[in-house]
């Protein structure tokens, strides 16, 4: 734990204390916090045995902030979505969008870290995969948003799911999840294009099958066997 990481355990849970004084609607905040039990607890631990850069725990933190806010109002009546709203001329409050799009947005590069150093994803590949996982997650979360909802208590679970009225909420947050994702890997593309001069070398290799690649399916069941 460096002074760095420490500054930005205080900053979280600053704004946690806060969002957790006289919430506008405390049910909606535990339904909200759930999310916060139980990820924060397991980054914290996992960072022991496989710390991420100094990076990657930003764009947690950063992300984690953005949800604690929506929980203290409830994500359709944070001050700063109705200013989005006029911005962008909707006829709903936008912050459950903007946090939507952060998710993607911010939590592609810890999870392409993951990816590289475990996984040890390279080229093409550490791009598609993360997004793949996070367009993956969109879907499991919004369906556990949906089995919440009916399981509380009907204004509990409007709060909770934030939809507005909107028929196609899920499908929106989903794609605006994907969105960040992608322009995120548009930016890390960008970047290493520029300053990794191996960047096109590292893409055409990823293709590439190793000389002890084969089949699978029944071809490994036969290896398998015959072993």
């Amino acid at each position: 734990m460096t002074k760095y990481h420490w500054f930005l355990i205080v900053a979280f849970l600053a704004v946690w204390v806060w969002a957790a004084i006289n919430p506008v609607y405390p049910h909606d905040w535990l339904l909200e916090n759930y999310l916060v039990f139980i990820f924060v607890p397991i980054v914290l631990l996992l960072g022991y045995y496989f710390k991420l850069s100094k990076v990657s725990y930003t764009l947690i933190t950063i992300f984690l902030i953005l949800h604690v806010i929506g929980s203290h109002y409830t994500y359709a009546h944070v001050p700063f979505g109705f200013t989005l709203q006029d911005w962008l001329g909707e006829s709903r409050n936008m912050y459950d969008r903007l946090v939507h799009f952060s998710s993607g947005f911010l939590i592609f590069y810890p999870v392409r870290e993951v990816f590289m150093r475990l996984a040890k994803a390279k080229g093409f590949w550490s791009y598609l995969l993360p997004i793949d996982l996070w367009g993956s997650f969109s879907a499991i979360y919004e369906i556990i948003e949906w089995q919440t909802a009916k399981s509380v208590n009907p204004a509990a679970g409007l709060a909770f799911l934030g939809s507005q009225g909107d028929i196609w909420d899920a499908q929106k947050d989903m794609l605006l999840a994907l969105s960040g994702a992608c322009l995120a890997a548009l930016i890390i593309a960008l970047i290493n294009m520029k300053y990794r001069k191996d960047f096109w070398l590292e893409m055409k290799e990823s293709f590439k099958l190793s000389k002890d690649d084969h089949p699978l399916g029944e071809v490994e069941l036969q290896r398998m066997i015959n072993k």
